[in-house]
This record gives structure tokens, sequence and C-alpha cells, in this order.
């Protein structure tokens, strides 16, 4: 089964691609960041989006499959533009990480692993993000952390996502 035509890398990610190809020593040593910056461009990382990266680098399907199998960070099926990662490991949850998760539930109408009708959040969690000292807290899309959460801020975090047109 080839790649759907439509299925590339912007202009502006091809550019980096082959930039981060000449870091390493081979292609295949290249997979990871490659996978980042496909699931960057296209939002998730699903069979299609395998082959093509597949096919790009030249490196077994088999190969990509089992390293995004592997890693929870790839994203085998579409998610929201904001995905919501609560930290629910003890420290979290001792300090209120449950309530948090149903004020998120509540407030968007969908369960943890759910994507809203509109696509524009997924709830999801996360075992520990490392911040035991400031829980509870959560990671916005991969790249955001925010600590010491409360029904208010995350509330207020809520309306400013739903907010923004980008």
């Amino acid at each position: 089964m080839s790649v759907p035509a439509e299925l590339k890398f912007s202009d502006a990610t091809m550019r980096e691609y082959q930039e981060l190809l000449t870091h390493y020593p081979t292609r295949r040593a290249a997979l990871l960041p490659t996978l980042w910056l496909a699931q960057r461009d296209f939002g998730w990382v699903g069979e299609d989006i395998q082959r093509y990266v597949s096919e790009l680098m030249e490196v077994p399907l088999s190969h990509v499959r089992a390293v995004v199998t592997f890693y929870p960070m790839f994203h085998q099926e579409r998610v929201g533009k904001f995905l919501i990662d609560v930290c629910t490991n003890l420290s979290c949850r001792l300090r209120g990480a449950d309530r948090i998760v149903d004020c998120i539930r509540i407030r968007l109408g969908i369960e943890v692993g759910q994507t809203t009708p509109d696509g524009k959040f997924t709830l999801g969690s996360a075992e520990c993000l490392a911040s035991c000292g400031t829980a509870p807290m959560l990671q916005l899309n991969q790249d955001r952390y925010y600590e010491n959460l409360t029904e208010e801020s995350i509330l207020a975090l809520l309306d400013e996502l739903a907010g923004r047109g980008d």
C-alpha cells in the first residue's frame, strides 16, 4: 500500500528534516526526531503517516511502527488542537489532580482519552510529569506546563484556550 500523494511534509518541515539528517550517522538514527517533525506537522502519526516516514527515510515500516507503538508521546489517533495531559501520579492525586480532571471533564463534556466534538480539546493523563512539589499539574501539547492548579485556574485556562482562533 502506498502513501496518499497529498501526504507530505510542508516545505519548511522538509528543510528541517534535511538539516536533521546531517546530524546523524544514518537515516535510521534520525527516526525519533523525524517522527517528532511528523507529529508536529500532521498532528499525529497514524498508519499513513508512519508509511510516509518509512518511505521518506528508507527504513522498514515495521521499525517505524515499533518506535511509534513503544513511545507514548506519539499519537496514533487524532488528538485535539489542545492536548491536556493531567498528571495523575500519587503526589498530584494527593494534592487534587482528581478534582482537576473532574473539572475538565465536566467543562468539556468528555472523558479521559476523548476529544471534544469540535476537535479542539483532548483530555489525557500522564503517569508522572516530575513536578511533585508544584502538584497538581498538567502538560499542554507536550511542551507547556501548568503547575499549582486549582479549579479556578484550570477553568481560566480552558476559557483562554477555547477563545483562541489560532
